[in-house]
């Protein structure tokens, strides 16, 4: 059986380990789009939006609710990679706890 201290050092090793994937993950950007890609959106891995993008296609005056739907895809496909990611990343860290 590993000693309390060894489970110790194992224990802040991997909490160094996940903060640098977690920083990793924050400065990654990822990029979701909604249909026909009409609007793009960039996100951090933090879900920080950093860019909107629209095709001029889809900029109707008159259909502002088309806009907005496409808007809201674009950026739920975005955190949907964010999210898909961070599991990948951090639950790897999970089966390697001590205890």
């Amino acid at each position: 059986m590993m000693n309390m201290q060894n489970m110790m050092k194992q224990a802040q090793k991997l909490q160094k380990q996940m903060e640098a994937k977690q920083a990793e993950l924050a400065a990654t950007s990822f990029y979701g789009k909604s249909a026909q890609d009409l609007v793009q959106v960039q996100v951090t891995g933090d879900k920080q939006v950093t860019n909107i993008s629209f095709n001029p296609a889809v900029v109707d005056p008159e259909d502002l609710e088309t806009l907005s739907d496409m808007t809201v895809q674009a950026l739920n496909d975005a955190m949907n990679q964010v999210d898909e990611a961070t599991k990948k990343t951090m639950g790897a860290f999970a089966g390697k706890l001590p205890f």
